[in-house]
């Protein structure tokens, strides 16, 4: 069965005045995937998805999601996509619920307070959702921010650096629920810092290094190729992902 292409993108360049951040990047994510954007600080992991996004215009290149064309046709691609940014885009002043309500009200959602009971339940924030978001932890901030993002039911889901500045426990309930969004079917797009956290989740993954997408494949293809390469270093063992990507920028000039 042939998989289908729900983001193509091919040849994305973007600049900022005469500084080049991307220079040409090509990738393709199907449905139903957890890909895994990689990258040092600064690569362009965010500006790809503000592009991805509506957020950010592009220069050169073209891109489509759930086959629309992303510059032809943005209010179709926002209309299949959510964001949950790097910070939790939540008002402390408002309880999760409230929080919710205003988001569905936002995009002009009817009879959302059944859909946002479902979401309070998955997400287990039943006991949070009446209480203030300022008297939140940093691991249910991040859960009423995603569940919000969920809210209109979006084909894809847009995840930067979701679990930054998380408490190991936290880190792992949130992914528990990516895996659990994955096998309600939605595609998320994934960028993170942490390799294990790509290696535990991701069925694809794409390396970002000087403005080009220079490694992809999925983790075990992407490991198994590192052993054939330097198969001395590892013996009987596999390398890990974080072996992959050191490897992979190292040899490319990028961060040491």
């Amino acid at each position: 069965m042939k998989s289908e292409v729900i983001i193509d993108v091919q040849g994305l360049k973007k600049s900022f005045g005469k500084h080049e951040v991307l220079k040409g990047v090509d990738f393709k994510v199907e449905k139903g995937q957890v890909f895994a954007l990689l990258g040092s600080n600064g690569a362009g992991k965010t500006t790809i998805v503000r592009i991805l996004a509506t957020l950010s215009k592009i220069n050169e290149g073209t891109v489509k999601i759930c086959g629309y064309d992303l510059v032809a046709e943005p209010v179709r691609v926002r209309s299949c996509i959510s964001l949950t940014g790097q910070y939790a885009a939540v008002d402390e002043m408002l309880t999760g619920r409230e929080n919710m309500y205003l988001v569905a009200n936002l995009r002009h959602l009817k009879n959302f307070q059944e859909r946002v009971d479902e979401l309070i339940k998955l997400f287990d924030l039943s006991e949070a959702a009446n209480k203030l978001v300022k008297k939140y932890s940093g691991g249910m901030r991040r859960k009423i921010d995603i569940a919000m993002s969920l809210l209109g039911n979006p084909q894809i889901i847009f995840l930067d650096e979701p679990t930054t500045g998380l408490d190991p426990q936290s880190r792992l309930s949130l992914w528990k629920t990516i895996e659990d969004l994955k096998k309600g079917g939605t595609t998320i797009f994934l960028t993170t810092q942490y390799l294990e956290e790509a290696e535990r989740l991701a069925d694809f993954v794409a390396v970002l290094d000087n403005g080009i997408i220079v490694s992809s494949g999925t983790p075990h293809e992407l490991k198994a190729a590192l052993k054939r390469l330097e198969g001395q270093n590892y013996e009987g063992e596999m390398p890990t992902l974080e072996d992959v990507f050191l490897s992979i920028v190292n040899k490319k000039g990028g961060a040491k």
